[in-house]
């Protein structure tokens, strides 16, 4: 079968979401404004939810057609067999959203939607579904622009960047795919040591020992496509075991370290990393990231440092961003470091003239990696770093 898929993610990976997918099996990737469009077998769906570590999710396409008003949406949703995809019994979420759509009410149309499907079972002599907006056990999406509506059915469930290894629900300032867009951007790979001196729940540590352990992220956790009528249990034992059996043991030296002022945040990072199964990959270090030295004559610093979101006082940015150059031109030549960040004044404060401005989003703030390359000689020796912490 050749179907059709959708997998959003983060603003500014849609490329390397392109070439992942590719690597993975999928059929003519194009690259979109969000996300990228692909083409394959069901069971595609199953190894881009395991495997995948840039996409936010795994739509597949179920009906496209043009439309102009709220009877339409309901008489396209209405027209698809939903008792074939799935069981009146599971517990359902619709979700919209639209560019340039000429309706007047989003959350009419959704709702409209929603009746269709229900309506549609209840045609057939079948249950209401029940509409679950917290844990549905399927989750249909629509998508408007100014003339066509697009229906998909999810085969992720939880947003794929929830991997599962953080076991409480306060948001992290930055999602696990976008950690892992980070690390493909800066060009790190498992042989070079990699440094992240303000670590705060580890999620670029973690997310590099994932890589490291060839660990596919949606290794130990539940998918969307297993409550829906296609599943194919045997099929997805055998490509879950092959996933499986290629993670690799931990070195007995680990080449990924993280590091933070906060012994509270460190804790968090090391309990992650632990239910990720991958804390031996990562040494872990509570202190000041402006009194960091470099563990090797190379490698990568990459870090999410505060910025005006997570950080008020002002003054204390202007005094850390310097002192973090200064630790870096007195300790890290040879080294590349990469900065996210959505403080465009940064490489102003830092002192560093960048190589690099990736533009990303992290959700809907806008930001930018900055790559510096530490030259040796960059300033005096031996001068001493400021007391900021981190």
């Amino acid at each position: 079968m050749n179907e059709t898929f959708f997998a959003p993610c983060p603003r500014g990976l849609e490329n390397a979401l392109t070439a992942e997918l590719s690597l993975l099996g999928a059929v003519a990737p194009q690259t979109l404004s969000g996300g990228v469009v692909f083409h394959g077998d069901l069971s595609l769906a199953y190894r881009v939810n395991l495997e995948s570590r840039l996409a936010s999710r795994v739509l597949w396409h179920v009906a496209k057609q043009p439309y102009q008003n709220e009877q339409d949406l309901y008489t396209i949703t209405y027209d698809i067999d939903w008792s074939r995809l799935f069981s009146a019994e599971r517990t359902l979420r619709v979700d919209l959203t639209a560019t340039r759509s000429p309706l007047t009410s989003l959350s009419f149309a959704t709702l409209r939607i929603k009746d269709a499907i229900c309506d549609r079972f209840r045609a057939e002599g079948q249950l209401r579904p029940s509409i679950d907006k917290q844990s549905p056990d399927v989750r249909v999406y629509a998508y408007l622009t100014d003339k066509e509506a697009t229906l998909y059915l999810d085969t992720s469930g939880e947003a794929l960047f929830k991997r599962g290894y953080r076991k409480n629900s306060e948001e992290a300032p930055l999602r696990e795919n976008l950690a892992a867009g980070l690390l493909l951007l800066t060009g790190w790979t498992p042989d070079i040591p990699l440094l992240d001196p303000m670590c705060g729940s580890g999620t670029i540590a973690t997310e590099a020992a994932l890589i490291a352990a060839r660990q596919a992220p949606g290794l130990h956790r539940g998918f969307g496509f297993q409550k829906l009528h296609w599943y194919d249990g045997p099929t997805w034992q055998r490509i879950k075991q092959k996933a499986l059996d290629a993670v690799c043991p931990a070195p007995e030296t680990p080449a990924i370290f993280a590091g933070d002022v906060s012994e509270d945040a460190l804790e968090r990072a090391k309990a992650y990393a632990a239910h990720a199964r991958v804390a031996d990959w990562i040494t872990f270090s509570t202190g000041n990231a402006c009194r960091r030295e470099a563990h090797a004559s190379t490698g990568i610093w990459l870090t999410n440092p505060p910025y005006g979101v997570r950080l008020e006082a002002s003054q204390t940015l202007t005094a850390l961003y310097p002192a973090l150059g200064t630790t870096l031109k007195r300790s890290f030549a040879g080294w590349h470091a990469w900065f996210f960040s959505g403080d465009q004044q940064l490489p102003k404060l830092i002192g560093l003239k960048p190589e690099r401005r990736i533009p990303l989003f992290n959700g809907a703030l806008d930001c930018r990696l900055y790559g510096f390359k530490i030259v040796e000689g960059s300033m005096r020796r031996n001068k001493p770093a400021p007391d900021v912490s981190s």
